[in-house]
């Protein structure tokens, strides 16, 4: 490849999985029946967050609230761009009271925190991407959300609708390469580039992204439902599941450095790499 790939020290929060669980049912991977192994939750969530400290990156915890399996999602709880915090007001019933504890901490360490109105979750729907954030809807944020979100934040919100319910959330079928300033080469000075699953979206969707993005990696399905695209870049090294094997020969292709890490007891109820990871962006 002719271009460096440079990565970018980033700050990440998170919630270790000691109350982990699937204990309802809000998208097609969650099956109560299927227990939990938590024991091995814990050594997976370990070895994810060695990974981000060994690559460079700050990793800080919010202590888990028992009784809240969820919160261990920690994407799902915000979306921080220039040091203000857009919080979570989560559809289900059930996830709604993860949203205090974060808030706790984020003011607590000194941010701004906006209480949105509408309904949205996190970075699991809002992604940003250099100059402008993709927004997903169709199944958990809604499009009032994306207005709220642009208005407090200050930054073009572009919206995606989602079609397919194992792709519920936006992290689940598209993550962000780099923003445009992690490479000298062709995408310098722009939006960055992408990885994303084409058919998880709605036809003009596909083609905003396929405008927006004309060089993007493109994951299959089968990398998709293996949580390829549930994954953390920071610009250089992409934390990706082992699973999605062609996708993580595409971005050592592309110059990127696939650094796998397996999160499948996670998968038991629709996450993965990035539903752990919260960015903290100052």
């Amino acid at each position: 490849m002719s271009e460096t790939r440079v990565p970018r020290r980033r700050r990440l929060l998170v919630c270790e999985p000691r109350h982990f669980a699937v204990q309802y049912a809000i998208n097609p991977w969650m099956r109560p029946d299927r227990p939990v192994d938590v024991p091995l939750a814990q050594a997976q969530w370990r070895a994810l967050i060695d990974a981000y400290r060994a690559h460079g990156h700050t990793v800080e915890t919010v202590e888990p609230v028992p009784g809240l399996p969820d919160m261990v999602f920690a994407a799902n709880a915000a979306v921080v761009v220039g040091g203000r915090v857009f919080g979570s007001l989560f559809k289900a019933p059930e996830r709604r009271p993860e949203s205090v504890p974060y808030d706790t901490w984020f003011k607590s360490a000194g941010f701004d925190v906006h209480r949105p109105e509408a309904v949205c979750e996190g970075e699991g729907d809002f992604v940003p991407a250099g100059r402008w954030i993709l927004a997903g809807t169709g199944f958990r944020t809604t499009r009032q959300a994306h207005r709220e979100a642009q208005e407090f934040l200050g930054v073009p919100v572009i919206a995606l609708t989602l079609v397919d319910p194992y792709f519920y959330h936006l992290d689940t079928a598209l993550f962000v390469l780099d923003d445009g300033t992690g490479a000298t080469g062709q995408n310098g000075g722009t939006g960055g580039n992408i990885a994303y699953y084409p058919e998880a979206f709605s036809p003009g969707s596909r083609e905003v992204l396929a405008r927006l993005y004309p060089d993007a990696v493109i994951a299959t399905r089968e990398d998709a439902l293996a949580f390829g695209l549930n994954s953390v870049s920071d610009g250089r090294h992409v934390f990706v599941s082992p699973g999605a094997t062609a996708l993580a020969e595409q971005l050592a292709h592309h110059g990127y450095l696939p650094v796998p890490v397996d999160l499948s007891e996670f998968h038991k109820a629709g996450g993965g790499i990035k539903c752990c990871t919260q960015e903290i962006r100052s």
